[in-house]
């Protein structure tokens, strides 16, 4: 598990290796991966929009800016914790993830980026 704490957000990531499968003719490589956000901060927030970098081993980067995380924007009381799962294809077994929520805290009125700690995302036959 990878983790890190921005400003009282703690976030921890796991993956796991899906399978290959064919889309538009194409081998693709299936990822998933879990979010997990806990605030640790005093104050409430509230996960407005995501920013991801995903490296792929045999692409270009790619940049994915939206809105909340799988149709959701939670709001996170002092202690809570945010779970969900989501997923990547690439064109290889081999790449990597990274980029940060975008966040409110409520007592400050204050925008702030919480960041997620770049994780590697690697069928279990690729590595050495």
């Amino acid at each position: 598990m990878i983790h890190q704490v921005t400003q009282g957000i703690s976030i921890s990531v796991e993956t796991v290796f899906k399978g290959t499968y064919f889309k538009n003719y194409q081998r693709v490589f299936a990822f998933a991966y879990e979010i997990s956000i806990r605030n640790q901060s005093k104050d409430c927030v509230q996960l407005k929009s995501r920013h991801w970098k995903i490296f792929d081993a045999l692409n270009a980067l790619e940049i994915v800016d939206g809105e909340g995380v799988v149709g959701e924007k939670p709001i996170l009381q002092p202690g809570q914790l945010h779970s969900y799962t989501s997923g990547c294809l690439l064109t290889s077994p081999i790449g990597a993830m990274r980029g940060y929520f975008r966040m409110i805290n409520f007592t400050t009125s204050k925008n702030f980026r919480a960041y997620i700690p770049a994780f590697k995302l690697s069928a279990p036959f690729a590595i050495n």
